[in-house]
């Protein structure tokens, strides 16, 4: 469900209730499209998200901790230039629309105190932060700059005065008539349907409108404009509930995915399994983080995915027309037979012959065999023909198995990239991903990049369920580095079998318990390229038997003596340590 007017009116009554009348200490950008301001008020600091993402526009308090680019944004200097140390006066929201206005009290350059609004548009693919200048409506900056390029009716960039968005026709669900409900549904021919509501009230979705039919319908009277007196007061008695601010925060899951979320205790979908928050913030933040992060790494990391695919391309058809040559060498022999048949039978061959027809003594029927001449060639030339023919194809199939080898361990090698790419959790591992493709030639060297050696990223750490340090590797390096530097010889070595996935390293101090095992091999499954399957085989063997063949690209490895554990997938839920 997007966040809707009535949502975002809980989301207001949670930050009037903390943050009102408190000092901004910070603000950060740490995305092209989000905000963090740092807020301080009755001696505690919170922090303040902001976010016009195309996907997953939103406005709450967070707990979360972000990695700030080095140089600030434009959008992030005019911000602390303007409300920085400034105080936040006022938090407002356009009738129920997804519109909020936070009010900032501030010293200007002459030290005279001027207000300046922060107009949050959480609004799809619309969704804007801008800044504006109280006293004349002047916009400051935007994080999107939306020019007469990109939209002729509305336009957002400094210098220009800010102009709301249209005006919804539709009513304040807090503020209306009976007369002007009737008036509304009669001149729009509204439908008395599940999408009613969201139809005739500002900041409705359709989920809420579809609850508050289902409300209705539940009580056995016919959803019709004869009863629109009794839909009227259950609307009546519905919004002013959420005016006194009687919320229900929870979200619904159906198999384990969370299909929805509310501020309003949603009937209509009992059948799901709820999950009960304190706060918007607190429900918006475990709804939203995953599936923010995974588009953001998906799209910071789009590049490095396309790269890999192209060199994979490459490699399949390389690999194609590896085999194909390797069919063609499989009648070399036969070429070198005729050689062998022509030579022992050259007093008989003339030059001009079309064709010879001669026993084949290495057949074990004697049978006779016609060989093809060349009539503008000797016997003798011949005979040179189909040794050199034979002697091709051979030299041919000797260094086409080289190859192919070689190729399917690029791809084996290229496979375990992507899946670390498409399992990493933060920007340093796609950074520290994007480091080991210029080490193995990839990627080109940057021109600034500096010789100076980062520090490498550590490695995942569990503790089992037993107690059990279990280590799981984010990238290649890692993997390298946790089998063959790491580990002792007596640890336990866990790894997909035959598919991409991280190297798992159980500390081994004495007999490792089956649960420990257990946890160890889920985590080998999840952070694989199997994560989405089921009965995933997992081979695990000690360390002293897993081997790096010389020449072997990062976190290549060959093993013997091990066994192997069918497990699920299953994402993490022992204890991580940091």
């Amino acid at each position: 469900m997007a966040l809707d007017g009535i949502f975002i009116h809980s989301v207001i009554d949670e930050l009037k209730k903390y943050l009102l009348n408190g000092r901004v200490e910070k603000v950060n950008q740490p995305e092209k499209d989000e905000i963090i301001l740092s807020i301080k008020n009755q001696r505690k600091t919170y922090k303040l998200l902001i976010s016009a993402s195309s996907v997953y526009p939103k406005i709450h308090l967070t707990q979360l901790s972000k990695t700030n680019p080095m140089q600030p944004p434009l959008f992030c200097m005019v911000l602390r230039k303007h409300i920085n140390t400034g105080k936040l006066i006022n938090i407002r929201q356009l009738d129920t629309d997804r519109i909020i206005f936070l009010d900032f009290e501030s010293s200007d350059e002459l030290g005279f105190n001027s207000i300046y609004t922060l107009v949050i548009e959480i609004m799809g693919r619309h969704s804007n932060i801008t800044l504006v200048r109280d006293r004349d409506q002047f916009i400051m900056d935007s994080i999107k700059h939306i020019t007469p390029e990109i939209n002729t009716v509305r336009f957002l960039y400094p210098g220009i005065k800010y102009v709301l968005p249209p005006n919804s026709p539709k009513l304040n669900p807090f503020n209306y008539t009976i007369d002007e409900f009737k008036d509304f549904i009669e001149k729009n021919n509204v439908k008395y349907e599940k999408s009613f509501f969201s139809k005739v009230f500002t900041g409705v979705s359709s989920q809420f409108s579809s609850e508050i039919f289902y409300e209705f319908v539940n009580e056995k009277k016919e959803f019709s404009e004869a009863n629109l007196s009794s839909i009227y007061d259950l609307t009546k008695r519905v919004f002013d509930s959420i005016k006194q601010d009687n919320y229900y925060f929870a979200s619904y899951s159906l198999n384990g995915v969370v299909k929805d979320f509310y501020c309003e205790n949603l009937y209509s979908l009992k059948e799901y399994m709820q999950k009960t928050y304190s706060s918007p913030s607190a429900l918006l933040e475990e709804f939203y983080f995953s599936k923010d992060k995974h588009d953001r790494l998906n799209s910071k990391s789009s590049d490095l995915q396309k790269l890999i695919n192209v060199n994979l391309e490459r490699c399949y058809k390389k690999i194609d027309i590896l085999e194909n040559s390797l069919n063609e060498c499989q009648n070399k022999d036969t070429y070198k037979i005729y050689g062998e048949i022509l030579t022992a039978n050259i007093y008989s061959l003339k030059k001009g012959d079309k064709v010879a027809k001669l026993q084949n003594y290495y057949d074990e029927n004697m049978d006779y065999v016609d060989i093809k001449l060349d009539v503008n060639k000797t016997p003798s030339q011949n005979i040179q023909q189909y040794f050199k023919k034979y002697n091709k194809l051979k030299k041919t199939e000797e260094a086409s198995k080289i190859q192919l080898e070689l190729t399917k361990k690029d791809v084996d090698y290229l496979q375990s990239v992507l899946t670390n790419i498409k399992n990493s959790e933060d920007y340093e591992s796609i950074e520290e991903i994007k480091r080991e493709l210029m080490e193995t030639g990839y990627l080109k060297f940057k021109k600034n990049h500096s010789n100076k050696k980062v520090k490498p990223l550590k490695p995942m750490k569990f503790i089992s369920s037993d107690g059990i340090e279990i280590y799981v590797g984010k990238n290649n390096f890692q993997n390298d580095y946790l089998t063959l530097k790491f580990a002792d010889k007596r640890d336990m070595w866990m790894h997909t079998k035959n598919i991409p996935g991280s190297h798992v390293i159980i500390k081994n101090f004495g007999n490792i318990p089956d649960k420990t095992l257990e946890e160890a091999a889920k985590l080998a499954a999840f952070y694989s390229k199997s994560k989405d399957s089921t009965k995933v085989a997992v081979d695990y063997t000690e360390v002293k038997n897993v081997h790096k063949p010389n020449g072997s690209k990062p976190g290549m490895v060959i093993y013997y003596t091990n066994k192997t554990i069918f497990i699920d997938p299953e994402k993490p839920s022992i204890e991580q340590l940091q």
